[in-house]
């Protein structure tokens, strides 16, 4: 059968040339570096654990894991729903029509997109502090840090994947609500951020997944997280591979889900899509 818009057959199309390879040869290639590239993870992997992990030490200091992976967790669960809350009012304010509006939220949004997050952690967790006339009220700031840190952050690139979404939705869609009698908040609340949210969602999710990583950087503030907590048992025992293994599979149980979750979300904000 011809191909409808360019005559060439089905079969004709599967070999056509490349240049130096054809589309068969392609695909086979990358099948094969592929596999070759994800057997030799999985030997690396095998060789690690059956050589390099300790199981007598990894079951004394499971315990420790486990309170750091719930602090993690913990952070994780309230930075994310902040983060993604405060971006969200970041995004419409970046699309104001109100140019003082959009002005200090694209300030916002330059500043914690330019400059590191362990940056923003010492402003935080050293520099408020000195601020406090007196002496500061919070006594454990650790945590108060990690979690206002994270929000800012995060919602600086939740806030900016808003505003790539609505940016992307039609302007024939407001027209489309405001001929309808609504105002211009109830068109963005009814008509144009539903369809933001969709367009920005993957963006949205791949910022959360680099949330649950960046809490790695909360050791250098005394976090007891689950680098602070390879730390420890690293420096006790010399023995790195036992613990990070514990890390790997504490992230990963984080990280794993939440892409999924992510991937469900999409599937059921298609609309009209072959997945509903």
């Amino acid at each position: 059968m011809a191909d409808s818009y360019s005559g060439v057959t089905a079969d004709e199309g599967d070999r056509g040339s490349g240049g130096f390879v054809d589309d068969a040869t392609l695909k086979w290639l990358g099948v094969g570096v592929s596999s070759l590239f994800a057997l030799a993870v999985l030997a690396l992997v095998a060789y690690i654990v059956a050589t390099q992990v300790d199981f007598e030490l990894m079951r004394t200091i499971v315990p420790q894991f486990v309170d750091a992976y719930l602090l993690v967790l913990q952070i994780v669960v309230i930075g994310g729903l902040l983060s993604v809350t405060a971006g969200v009012f970041v995004g419409l304010a970046r699309v104001s029509k109100t140019s003082i509006t959009s002005g200090i939220a694209t300030a916002y949004v330059q500043f914690f997109r330019g400059t590191p997050l362990l940056f923003q952690l010492f402003v935080v967790y050293f520099g408020i502090p000195t601020l406090w006339p007196g002496t500061f009220p919070v006594q454990d700031w650790g945590f108060p840090t990690a979690i206002i840190a994270l929000t800012l952050n995060h919602a600086a690139y939740v806030g900016e994947a808003v505003r790539g979404g609505i940016d992307a939705v039609p302007d024939g869609q407001m027209e489309a609500a405001r001929s309808l009698g609504m105002g211009y908040i109830q068109g963005m609340r009814e008509v144009v951020v539903p369809q933001a949210w969709r367009n920005a969602l993957a963006a949205i999710g791949n910022d959360q997944v680099i949330l649950v990583k960046d809490t790695s950087l909360l050791t250098i503030i005394a976090i007891p997280e689950l680098m602070q907590a390879f730390r420890s048992v690293n420096s006790a025992t010399f023995d790195p591979w036992t613990p990070l293994v514990l890390v790997a599979i504490a992230y990963l149980s984080i990280t794993l889900p939440l892409m999924r979750l992510v991937t469900y979300m999409e599937d059921r904000s298609d609309w009209g899509g072959d997945s509903q």
